[in-house]
Formats: structure tokens, sequence, C-alpha cells
């Protein structure tokens, strides 16, 4: 069996059982394989983290598909967990879409996320965003779940109509994107705590919830969403905001100072970097194959 159909049934699983799972967000391989070290039970890809990691450039439609797959690819080889991707708007139509998902399924993908926003997206925190027609996002969502070759992928719909036409039309679309496939929703950017009880309450498809420090929604502890009934309380960018500050601090006072004498118990040791990257793996294999 392929590591990709054994992922896809995990998560599966974990969505069946309605057991609420703590979901951090990975930007690159580095960051999946720490993930999996400490012992979350599956990891998301977060479109925003590979944005701002690969590229430099912010959260607003920029990267392409192929950039995202090559990305998914190198994670799928670093780590044995299930991977939901975030695939943004889908890269297009509703025909582009279907090529998105047989893409990113090919590059590993178990579950794959899409939006209902405008083309070029913009973070689900960000203000000025735009969502499409319903019927439109509806169709994209069909495509999606015609086009998966394994039916054990999952497809999730993300709604930002919260900031568009308020919450009341966030949840009719979501209702909508259930009925034309999708096998979990993502109702971005609640406001309070009210709105966050009706979610996983009214829709019938276990539910995603994003907390990001500085964010929109309120940061609530892990026990009450599991209460609520969310599915997923995801920290997409958890581990890239805290690298980032962590170079910040090491590399400023490196500058400043010219050495690394006062933040090494900010630095990971050279024998912890070497195991996190599976260095004795590679060094049994250089002896396996070795001519000597």
């Amino acid at each position: 069996m392929h590591m990709k159909d054994t992922c896809n049934r995990r998560l599966r699983e974990i969505l069946e059982r309605r057991e609420t799972i703590l979901l951090p967000g990975a930007a690159n391989a580095l960051a999946a394989r720490v993930i999996e070290d400490i012992g979350f039970k599956a990891i998301y890809v977060t479109g925003a983290g590979v944005t701002n990691t690969y590229l430099g450039m912010p959260d607003i439609g920029v990267i392409s598909v192929t950039e995202l797959a090559d990305n998914v690819a190198a994670m799928r080889d670093a780590v044995a967990l299930p991977m939901i991707v975030d695939a943004d708007t889908g890269f297009g139509n509703a025909i582009n879409v279907g090529r998105t998902v047989r893409t990113l399924e090919r590059s590993g993908a178990n579950g794959i996320q899409l939006e209902d926003q405008d083309f070029p997206k913009r973070c689900g925190h960000f203000s000025g965003k735009h969502v499409i027609p319903r019927a439109e996002m509806v169709q994209k969502i069909r495509a999606a779940a015609d086009a998966r070759n394994d039916a054990d992928l999952v497809i999730m719909a993300r709604t930002d109509a919260i900031a568009v036409n308020g919450f009341e039309d966030a949840m009719d679309r979501a209702a909508a994107y259930i009925e034309a496939g999708a096998d979990m929703t993502f109702v971005e950017a609640p406001r309070d705590e009210a709105q966050l009880r009706e979610i996983p309450k009214r829709l019938k498809v276990p539910q995603l919830v994003n907390i990001v420090h500085g964010g929109l929604t309120p940061m609530i502890a892990f026990e009450e969403f599991a209460k609520m009934g969310f599915a997923m309380v995801l920290y997409a960018n958890a581990a890239l905001q805290a690298s980032l500050a962590g170079m910040q601090k090491v590399l400023g006072h490196l500058h400043e100072h010219g050495s690394l004498e006062g933040v090494a118990p900010f630095l990971a040791g050279f024998e912890e970097r070497q195991r996190l990257v599976s260095k004795p793996h590679y060094d049994a294999l250089e002896k396996k194959y070795s001519t000597d």
C-alpha cells in the first residue's frame, strides 16, 4: 500500500471518530519533521507559510500550484503523517481546481483545502477580502470531489464570507459546500465565542477552527473547542512565527555583539539538528551502498 493511501485512511479515521486534534502548520519539510517528531497526529501545509518562506512574500495569492506541489512533495518525502494542504482558491475555475487536486494528490496531499475568495486571495485575517458567488464555489467543490483518484482524499471547503457578507451567509455557504461534496468545512475568522459555538452545532461534517496569534478569532482553550465539537484546532503559522522570532533574536544579537555568546539557549544543538534531518539513516545508507 502506498503511503498516501495509508495517510488518506488515517486522516479519514480521525474525522470519522470526531476526535478533536491540534493541527500545527508547516511551511517546509524541516518544520514538518519537527511536528512529527513532537508527536502531533497530522500536519497542515500552510499556503501563507510556504509563500512567506519560499518566496519571502505575503499571502496574497502569488504562489503557483507547481511551486506548492514541489513543497508538498518535499514534505511527503520527509514525514509519514497525514497532510492537509492549503490550495487557496484552487488556482482558477472549476476545471483548474480539478487539475490542482490531481497535482497535489500526486505530490502527497491527503486532504486539500479550497476557499471561496476571489483571486488573488488574501490571508483570512487580512482586510479587503472578496468572495466569489456561492454557485461558482459549489461547482469548484464538485470538480474537486470528482477529480480525486482516491475517494479517501479529504476535500475541505473554506468560506471567508463572514468578513464580506456576515455570519449567516458564511453558514449558508458552508452548508451548500457540504451538499456539493465537501468532507469538512472551515468557516474562517469567526469573531466571538457565540459564532464559534454555532459552527459545529449547525454544520453536519467535521469542522476546523483556525487560531492566529494576533488574528480575529478568539484564542480560547483547546478543551473548550473540543466541547464545542470542532474536529481540528489549527495553528497554521505558530511554527513559522516562532522560527521568525528566534532568527530575529539570534541574528540581531550576532549583528550587535559579533558572537553567539548569550543566545545559546535559543539555538538547537548540532547533534539535534542532524537527528531531526535523519543523518544517521543516511550514514547507514552510505555504508550499505559503499564500494569499499
